[in-house]
């Protein structure tokens, strides 16, 4: 059964939707089926394995959606200092715009619960990270950085950005958020040898 020819995109439109609002074990394949309006036969034509299948295609829709989002932010504007400030910003107005509505950082529910599930999903989520990563990395290489250095300042940007994300969710506040985009600036700053200002 080929099922609708939209199926597929809101299969896992409305698993992505779920899984961030009530996590991997919180969610079931029947209140995806509900919830999606698609017949159950194609759930297990485009995902015949089932959940973790599923689960799979959400982490890999998620860093798509994100890397475009870095490498948009990155083309736009020249500067990454002010990039990176732009794309935390635009976190922020995405968590107030959607009253904190889905809006789970990405180790929340996924790098942290479903890695404990299975290699699989573990391994999923390692290359989401690391993509991420790259882009930023490979950014601040263009701007002269050494390699280790790139590395780790990317590291701990993603760092901070994931765990002021889990702050703002906890206190339905994006002052964290914006807080954490003052210091990433700092941080930034400072690695790329600029005066502070």
């Amino acid at each position: 059964m080929a099922g609708k020819p939209n199926s597929r995109e809101s299969i896992v439109d409305t698993a992505s939707n779920l899984f961030f609002k009530q996590g991997y074990h919180g969610t079931g394949l029947n209140q995806i089926i509900k919830e999606s309006c698609c017949p159950k036969g194609s759930l297990y034509y485009y995902f015949p394995d089932g959940k973790e299948e599923l689960a799979l295609e959400c982490i890999h829709q998620t860093k798509l959606m994100v890397a475009d989002k870095w490498n948009d932010v990155f083309q736009k504007i020249p500067d990454p200092v002010q990039a990176v400030h732009r794309f935390i910003e635009n976190m922020a107005e995405e968590a107030e715009k959607s009253n904190f509505e889905g809006f789970i950082p990405f180790s929340f529910w996924m790098a942290v619960e479903t890695s404990a599930i299975s290699n699989s999903l573990r391994e999923a989520c390692q290359t989401v990270l690391t993509d991420w990563h790259n882009i930023i990395s490979n950014r601040l290489l263009q701007e002269g950085l050494e390699d280790r250095l790139a590395n780790e300042t990317a590291e701990v940007l993603l760092s901070m950005l994931e765990g002021s994300l889990i702050s703002a969710q906890t206190y339905k506040d994006t002052s964290h958020i914006l807080l954490m985009s003052k210091y990433a600036g700092l941080l930034l700053n400072q690695v790329l040898g600029r005066r502070q200002t």
